[in-house]
């Protein structure tokens, strides 16, 4: 039985004047895959979501696109005639690809479908749209055939020395995506192009003061933060591409987008998170770094006479079950502010809400605000330093701006 989707997944980031109008059906597909994530037991434990993300929306880009001529393809060589439904097109190719991608909730997806494409007026025009958005979804499709997403875990042994990354508590749970740094980019030409260099020394100043700040800030009982600190914390815990995916909603709604206008938001986007989280588990499990609750619980072993143990220290949030560095909120976030500042310029207020915190709404002026907010928040919950933090920024900064300038589109081709 197909899963259930949850109605929530419809809104989390509204524009300060945002559109009542019927949103966008790249919106809708966009909304609909987030509700599919989002449904307990259907996204694969194995695959990253911004996998699937990545997959669709470059089937709806070059679907359109191949008919509208508006820009270059991502990746397919169709040519499809001019007068054949766009809409026709972008429903076709998102079902087809979340189909062979989610085959168990075809029933679901087959129902989304219908609703969609029943707004196309029968005839040639609808006709030659759905054939040409099967088509450009086999070639994507085939193109990530064998890109190493269906690979199994790769077993993972902890180190036993200061600084190598450890089981965390309390569950101490197997670490994940130990295998997904294998998986072929979908821009970058290799999945270590921009690795951070290595975290600072154990020893160092600079890692002694990014230790005793997350100490004091992060956790649990006995910190230091502001009650707004502490709700910043607790309010980016949910995945961070869906929640930037939901801006990025928010602003295409905002902008009136036209189908070609929203479809290359969407792409670059979402190719530019699937390449990230590449990059970030890369370098993760190059470096392998222990997390802050390891290394406070256990820094009388680093050898910095700058640092304390606290045996019971126990982080505001769960830690993640991966290495610390570098951190993936602050890539994910520099990622998604740097490809929405390109298309529609930095300077756009929206406000935002979390389903880890119903009813909080939290208000931007900008996406690089937004994005300051999302990083700092993974020291305000103890899961990571400002130093793991800084390097996925940087991380972010550039694949964003590579996936731009060279692989998806040009800057001034994303323009409105």
């Amino acid at each position: 039985m197909a899963a259930a989707l949850p109605a929530t997944s419809r809104a989390v980031a509204t524009g300060a004047h945002a559109s009542s109008s019927t949103p966008n059906l790249v919106v809708e597909w966009n909304q609909f895959l987030l509700g599919i994530q989002a449904t307990p037991g259907s996204q694969p434990a194995t695959v990253q979501p911004t996998y699937e993300l990545a997959i669709m929306h470059a089937a709806i880009y070059d679907a359109i696109v191949s008919i509208d001529h508006s820009a270059a393809p991502y990746l397919t060589t169709i040519h499809g005639p001019g007068r054949a439904s766009l809409a026709a097109a972008a429903d076709t190719a998102a079902h087809d690809t979340l189909v062979e991608l989610y085959p168990g909730l075809q029933p679901s997806i087959d129902q989304e479908y219908a609703g969609l494409v029943a707004h196309v007026p029968s005839g040639h025009h609808k006709a030659k749209g759905i054939r040409i958005g099967a088509l450009v979804a086999r070639q994507i499709l085939a193109q990530r055939a064998n890109d190493g997403s269906s690979a199994p875990l790769i077993p993972f042994q902890p180190g036993t020395n200061p600084g190598d990354y450890q089981l965390t508590p309390p569950i101490f749970a197997q670490p994940v995506f130990t295998h997904w740094r294998f998986v072929k980019p979908f821009a970058l030409r290799h999945a270590d192009q921009y690795q951070p260099p290595p975290p600072p020394a154990l020893t160092s100043p600079k890692y002694a003061a990014a230790v005793n700040e997350v100490k004091t800030l992060g956790a649990a009982q006995g910190s230091t933060r502001t009650p707004d600190q502490t709700q910043i914390g607790l309010f980016w815990n949910p995945p961070i591409w869906a929640t930037w995916n939901r801006i990025a909603q928010s602003a295409a709604l905002e902008r009136h987008s036209t189908l070609s206008q929203a479809a290359r938001t969407f792409a670059a986007l979402n190719l530019t998170f699937a390449d990230s989280v590449i990059a970030f588990y890369d370098a993760k499990y190059t470096y392998r770094l222990w997390r802050p609750v390891t290394a406070i619980r256990t820094a009388d072993t680093d050898g910095n006479p700058d640092t304390a143990a606290d045996p019971n220290w126990t982080p505001l949030s769960a830690t993640a079950a991966d290495p610390a560095y570098p951190g993936a909120h602050g890539t994910i976030s520099a990622a998604g502010a740097t490809v929405l500042a390109a298309i529609y310029g930095n300077d756009v207020p929206f406000t935002v809400t979390s389903p880890a915190l119903p009813g909080i709404e939290r208000p931007f002026v900008s996406f690089s605000e937004a994005a300051e907010e999302a990083s700092v928040s993974r020291i305000y919950n103890g899961n990571h330093t400002r130093t793991d933090q800084v390097a996925g920024e940087d991380l972010g900064h550039d694949i964003a701006d590579f996936v731009l300038q060279h692989d998806l589109l040009a800057r001034h081709a994303l323009a409105h």
